[in-house]
């Protein structure tokens, strides 16, 4: 059986991606994917109705899954859904990153933004 290609997820939608960078630290809950991609980068926010609507075509495309809260979970924690990603996913999010780069690249060339800075 082949594996899915990660190319035909491309591009990404800009809130995919936040959401995949978020996991990439880590499992979580909706509303600490939420404030993780809101403490990231501030000029990206993410509503609750729309968070749940991503949730659920990634989980649908097989780039994250959802799981049940970690034992031992109480109150609110343990009726929460909680997120990780994929093997497949972090395929997805390092192909959109490269693909990204290749247009920062371009846009660079064109002047649109500063040549980078030497180290």
């Amino acid at each position: 059986m082949n594996s899915p290609d990660p190319r035909e997820l491309l591009p990404l939608p800009p809130h995919d991606l936040h959401v995949l960078l978020a996991l990439l630290d880590g499992p979580r809950h909706a509303y600490g994917l939420s404030a993780a991609v809101d403490e990231a980068d501030g000029d990206v926010r993410l509503e609750i109705g729309s968070l749940y609507r991503i949730l659920s075509r990634l989980t649908g495309q097989g780039v994250i899954e959802d799981f049940d809260p970690p034992a031992g979970a109480e109150g609110h924690e343990a009726r929460r859904r909680y997120y990780r990603i994929t093997p497949f996913g972090r395929r997805v999010a390092a192909v959109e990153a490269a693909r990204l780069e290749s247009v920062v690249r371009l846009a660079r060339r064109h002047k649109l933004l500063p040549s980078r800075a030497p180290r």
